[in-house]
């Protein structure tokens, strides 16, 4: 981990830490929530002896990020933008591109949106949803699962801050990433995150000093970062209005967990298997579904998803070598 390279990059009016190593084409990691850089750590350290460049910054609002307080710059279209000056600044024209939890969604709109700069994807956990032109997204899932889904809980600014900070950080982190339960996580207000149960023991893949990691990070930063991307959720349905009925036209592949929250809600397992997905994404190449894997699946089999991201990203390398 020491062989990591920190620095800083001025991005779209904010400082954004990036994590580094290694040299080849190139491939930008992006995190979900609650996340950091560090979730990407064994493919990072991976991908630098596989011969490639890997990047992988703290997206805005998270670590050593800058965060801005509205949740007014969290919208799409400014994380976009923080990852296309990022991209500038490095002086990287095309990247190879991986995506996680809100990392997978930002993925999808860097590929919708700047195409030019994404010679292929691979995307985790979250599948693109094409915009509904009536239905803003934070009503469909309050229609879907009621005020108690966690995406409607986490609307109200300063309220789920609270509730987390009734909770020890470490512990909530932990919560957070060692869940097995598929079913969309409601947490009623008089239950809060604070009545979860505590998780037992800690599987294999996640160590107490990752834990350290994060908690000493998320208590020096707070969460109001990353809650702020849920609640620009209908900012960015209304400002990427442009862009509706586009298909995303990059070579994709796609894996998901079988046990992880996002493909088991109704109706995904049917839009990713019969041919829903490939009608918005019609250059999609590969669909896994891990079995036994949850939400974390980077972190919980690394070794796995570096395979697959290798395998899928070799087919393209020597197109992108030469165009260097």
């Amino acid at each position: 981990m020491e062989k990591i390279e920190h620095t800083t990059v001025s991005t779209n009016g904010i400082n954004m830490h990036v994590a580094s190593i290694g040299s080849g084409p190139v491939i930008l990691f992006l995190h979900g929530f609650p996340d950091l850089w560090y979730s990407w750590r064994h493919q990072l350290l991976s991908f630098a002896t596989l011969g490639y460049r890997a990047i992988a910054p703290d997206l805005r609002g998270y670590g050593d990020s800058d965060a801005p307080p509205s949740p007014e710059s969290y919208s799409i279209l400014h994380i976009v933008g923080d990852l296309v000056g990022l991209l500038d600044s490095l002086g990287v024209d095309r990247v190879f591109l991986v995506g996680h939890d809100w990392g997978a969604i930002i993925a999808w709109w860097l590929c919708m949106i700047r195409p030019d700069r994404v010679s292929a994807l691979v995307n985790t956990s979250v599948v693109f949803n094409p915009r509904n032109p009536t239905l803003k997204p934070v009503d469909a899932f309050r229609a879907l699962f009621g005020d108690d889904y966690y995406i409607c809980r986490f609307q109200e600014a300063g309220e789920i801050e609270e509730d987390f900070a009734q909770v020890d950080t470490k512990k909530l982190i932990t919560k957070f990433f060692v869940s097995r339960n598929p079913r969309p996580p409601c947490i009623p207000k008089s239950v809060g995150f604070r009545g979860l149960p505590d998780p037992p023991s800690l599987p294999a893949w996640l160590t107490e000093q990752d834990v350290s990691f994060y908690g000493d990070k998320f208590s020096q930063k707070g969460f109001t970062g990353g809650l702020n991307y849920y609640r620009a959720m209908n900012l960015s349905w209304e400002l990427t209005a442009p862009w509706a009925g586009l298909q995303i036209k990059v070579p994709v592949k796609f894996i998901v967990g079988d046990l992880d929250i996002v493909y088991n809600i109704p109706g995904t397992k049917e839009y990713i298997h019969d041919g829903g997905l490939k009608k918005h994404v019609p250059f999609l190449q590969e669909v896994v579904v891990m079995e036994g894997v949850g939400h974390f699946l980077q972190q919980e089999k690394p070794d796995e998803v570096t395979d697959h991201i290798y395998g899928f990203f070799e087919k393209f390398r020597t197109r992108e070598t030469a165009s260097l």
